[in-house]
């Protein structure tokens, strides 16, 4: 049996794709698409303003616990910011819905195995024999 993909535990085959411990028989995939989720930018800036919130207070009251607490929120704020990954989710469409298949910080393999996910299914529908 012939494997046209086969990388980091997601292969695709003639017959399936297999990500993530799910199994999708290409006879049931209607379309895959690549989605890109962003940066969370709400929680830490939240987390900043509140940290930089405390510290002014702690800094007002001359409250050297204030001024601690307050620092330390904002720098978790900024190191939940940086800590953070763009992240590139595949979609398949089937006739019962979506459902995510491969979640990755590597646009590039998740394309790839969108695109030999359409060629195979190009493939197998090509080959179909034509009733």
């Amino acid at each position: 049996m012939e494997t046209p993909f086969n990388d980091r535990g997601v292969s695709v085959t003639r017959n399936a794709l297999s990500a993530a411990g799910q199994v999708f028989p290409l006879r049931e995939i209607l379309a895959v698409r690549v989605v890109t989720v962003q940066k969370n930018k709400i929680l830490p800036v939240t987390i900043s303003v509140i940290g930089v919130i405390g510290a002014i207070a702690g800094g007002v009251f001359r409250s050297p616990a204030g001024i601690v607490c307050g620092v330390m929120l904002a720098v978790v704020g900024w190191l939940t910011w940086i800590t953070q990954d763009v992240t590139h989710r595949l979609i398949v469409e089937t006739a019962s819905g979506e459902r995510e298949a491969l979640s990755s910080v590597d646009l590039d393999f998740v394309e790839r195995v969108a695109q030999t996910v359409r060629a195979t299914l190009a493939a197998a529908a090509s080959a179909a024999p034509k009733a």
